[in-house]
């Protein structure tokens, strides 16, 4: 019995070493400084995230990498969100982080009555870094397609997001936030929308942001309604909620990428997501009272 018990706990050992180290060598993350000379050299700094047998098939011209946009929360930093990145990665995307705000920029000002709560001055600036970051990632991955990309963002990101898809449609293939809280959804049906929303009562979304659920059925939006604060959502987050997010996107991305180029990795993931878009609880709510590691969120 004993050496059974200590085969079996060989055997684990080695699994959870293999699955790490695939983890760590199958995806490659790199950081690059782009500088955009119409905007007085401003520095846009991008996280990528990429699977590398994808990337070695897409340099060989055999495929093209489709492409996520993931965009930070106010005051987090873009590396912040790579349990997210890593998701797409691992889905055959090129995972492009920018980083969106600089030490350098002036305060954001709000004011209640202002487009946005007078946060529009950050949000365009965010669109413009991802129309730069873009135009700059074509010259390094020509073999990818950021003529429809998908947008992805947490908190502002979120904002910003939701934003880029209003005025930019016919960039946009699909659309996840995590806790926006000020541009309302687009609900013209002409991407699938998936959001993820907290029961933090800090954050709560302006009136009219979030859709009803019959808006949400009829325009192919799945909202999920989360137990987790609006912080647990990024890398400093509880593991048990990133991990939920995780499986609840890969999901997402299962069903709503049909391309025979994308080889998904097998995941076990709830049937949350089977069906049909509109607002969908999670089989097991998860809350958090402990503190974000980092500096918070704020919006």
């Amino acid at each position: 019995m004993k050496r059974g018990i200590l085969v079996l706990l060989s055997l684990s050992v080695l699994v959870a070493v293999a699955y790490f180290t695939a983890s760590k060598w199958a995806i490659r993350h790199e950081t690059i400084a782009f500088h955009d000379p119409n905007r007085d050299n401003r520095l846009v700094a991008v996280n990528i995230a990429v699977r590398r047998d994808k990337e070695m098939q897409a340099n060989a011209g055999l495929i093209k990498l489709p492409v996520a946009i993931l965009n930070h929360g106010n005051t987090v930093k873009h590396t912040e969100y790579s349990f997210l990145s890593n998701v797409f990665a691992w889905r055959g995307y090129l995972a492009v982080s920018p980083q969106h705000d600089l030490p350098t920029d002036p305060p954001m000002v709000t004011k209640v009555g202002e487009p946005y709560v007078g946060r529009l001055p950050q949000i365009q600036r965010g669109v413009a870094n991802i129309h730069f970051a873009i135009h700059e990632m074509k010259k390094l991955q020509p073999n990818a397609d950021y003529e429809k990309v998908t947008m992805v963002g947490h908190s502002m990101g979120g904002d910003i997001s939701m934003y880029f898809a209003k005025e930019f449609p016919d960039e946009i293939k699909k659309v996840v936030t995590l806790d926006n809280l000020r541009v309302p959804f687009l609900t013209d049906g002409k991407f699938k929308i998936l959001s993820f929303r907290s029961q933090d009562t800090h954050f709560k979304a302006d009136p009219g942001v979030v859709p009803d659920d019959e808006q949400c059925e009829q325009a192919g939006i799945t909202v999920v309604n989360t137990g987790f604060q609006h912080n647990d959502m990024r890398d400093t987050g509880p593991d048990a909620a990133k991990s939920s997010i995780e499986k609840m996107l890969d999901k997402f991305l299962e069903d709503s990428d049909k391309s025979a180029v994308l080889k998904p990795v097998p995941t076990k993931v709830p049937d949350v997501l089977s069906s049909s878009p509109g607002p969908v609880p999670l089989s097991t709510p998860l809350a958090s009272n402990s503190p974000p590691k980092n500096k918070p969120v704020t919006n």
